[in-house]
């Protein structure tokens, strides 16, 4: 890669890592998911960047893709599970960071299972490892204290405007055969679990993202979509977002632009036994033989 491609990279991971700093500050009892949402956007904003997708912050037993509502008024609570995972975009160049937070009390088993993971995995990842040796000590370090790794998610490719490039990272051994990328980015993502180690699709949908134009009977409509492929390409974004710019009359007309196939929906996902998830993740930069983390 460049020296340009290479900076890019880099600072899209450094703004990443501050993000999820301002998070983590902020996960306090009383604090409103809104405001730690809209301070994280904030800060990769002032920093020149934008969001490579909204600030998930999911608790307890949702693992994932919860970002809040329009005038969301969820609390956080003395002991709740948190899991901050955030990123940033620099001309498309992207990061993809998580951690996850004991709101009000120090961490726990299960949540340094999952740091010890994400750990032992970045000590082996290199350009061309089979996926399956990081799957193998994901899976070996979070059994070791007692709980499961979530197997339907995993680490991916990251690549220029696309935060899931193709090739997946299991979090278990023996799944999936295939060398890691010899140049670019990937994100090590661990999960671990007290329940059974599988996520399901809830019924509550606050991520969407761009498919391609489609014909679009209404006026609004069009113009809502014009807006998301000139503002956010193909990264994922907030339906707060679209409507605190349209106004509420949007939700309507984004569920139409799903219904035409313009648009696609990103289901908060929720532990399918009811088990508390906890969740890290760094972004990894391959060059030559040299192994950067972006994020760290």
């Amino acid at each position: 890669m460049d020296s340009k491609e290479k900076e890019n990279w880099l600072l899209a991971g450094r703004i990443g890592k501050e993000a999820r700093e301002t998070g983590i500050k902020l996960a306090v009892p009383g604090s409103t998911l809104i405001s730690i949402a809209e301070a994280i956007e904030g800060k990769i904003k002032d920093m020149g960047a934008k969001p490579s997708f909204p600030p998930n912050l999911s608790i307890n037993q949702i693992a994932a893709h919860y970002t809040p509502r329009f005038q969301d008024d969820i609390t956080l609570k003395k002991g709740d599970v948190l899991k901050i995972d955030v990123g940033a975009s620099v001309d498309g160049f992207l990061s993809d960071t998580a951690a996850t937070v004991a709101v009000g009390e120090r961490d726990t088993e299960l949540i340094t299972a999952a740091r010890d993971a994400l750990q032992a995995a970045i000590e082996i990842a290199r350009p061309g490892l089979d996926v399956n040796e990081i799957g193998r000590v994901i899976e070996n370090k979070i059994k070791s204290r007692g709980f499961s790794p979530i197997v339907n998610l995993g680490g991916h490719g990251v690549g220029r405007y696309d935060l899931h490039e193709e090739g997946f990272i299991p979090n278990i051994s023996g799944s999936y055969s295939r060398p890691l990328k010899k140049e670019g980015a990937i994100a090590i993502e661990p999960f671990a679990t007290t329940g059974g180690g599988y996520v399901v699709d809830s019924s509550e949908v606050q991520i969407l993202g761009f498919v391609e134009t489609r014909p679009v009977r209404s006026a609004m409509g069009r113009e809502i979509l014009g807006f998301i492929e000139k503002e956010y390409n193909s990264l994922p974004f907030a339906k707060r977002w679209i409507i605190g710019k349209f106004g509420k009359v949007a939700e309507l007309e984004l569920r139409s632009l799903v219904s035409a196939g313009a648009l696609t929906e990103f289901n908060v996902l929720k532990e399918r036994d009811n088990g508390l998830v906890a969740q890290f993740e760094h972004t990894l930069l391959f060059d030559g033989e040299t192994v950067t983390v972006t994020t760290a």
